[in-house]
């Protein structure tokens, strides 16, 4: 069904408003995003595109519309320069500009014209679609691989970050120890320091 030229120039003007993000974990909602994304703009709409190719612990990514398209461009500047995290995960959440191929909502270009058909064997194009299919099937392969080691990576620093946690957690219980059963006043009298009481 053809469109008109008024809602795909609409379209267009959508496309400009969205940001496309990814590497965001999985346990990232729509909630998550709006609530990371408030302090920069208002978020219109997110709209996650869903993995087909691999297991749900994968990255994730998602197109989200913000209200400007100046914004857009201000939030992908802005995660360009710092690492921006959400859902507290040792993952960095990239984002860039939206392209028209990212809808799969997105109307047909007005006086388009396609035409589809079957490729016999004997047909000078059959064989670049059979290189196509088989340049295809060698990068999914190296996508999933290349998320194996991403995901063995964000694991082993998640597994750092946890420890330091404890180390810090630890330190504290000791201080705080060390404040509630009198020691730093002992001390204090003993050395003539001043604390500061609780």
């Amino acid at each position: 069904m053809e469109s008109s030229a008024e809602d795909y120039a609409a379209f267009e003007e959508k496309v400009k408003r969205t940001a496309y993000f990814d590497n965001m974990s999985p346990q990232v909602t729509e909630s998550v995003i709006r609530s990371a994304l408030d302090q920069f703009a208002i978020v219109k709409s997110v709209k996650f595109i869903p993995n087909n190719i691999g297991p749900n612990s994968l990255p994730q990514s998602a197109l989200v519309e913000l209200d400007s398209a100046k914004k857009v461009k201000q939030v992908i500047a802005m995660m360009k320069q710092y690492p921006f995290m959400m859902s507290g995960m040792p993952r960095p959440v990239r984002a860039s500009a939206s392209v028209m191929e990212m809808f799969d909502d997105r109307p047909i270009k007005p006086n388009r014209r396609m035409k589809c058909c079957w490729l016999d064997q004997t047909d000078p194009y059959f064989e670049v679609a059979m290189e196509l299919k088989f340049v295809t099937r060698k990068h999914s392969a190296e996508i999933t691989k290349m998320h194996e080691l991403l995901l063995k990576e964000e694991e082993k620093l998640a597994t750092q970050q946890a420890e330091t946690l404890k180390v810090h957690y630890k330190k504290f219980r000791m201080i705080e120890g060390i404040m509630t059963d009198k020691t730093a006043h002992t001390l204090a009298r003993k050395y003539n320091l001043a604390v500061a009481d609780e």
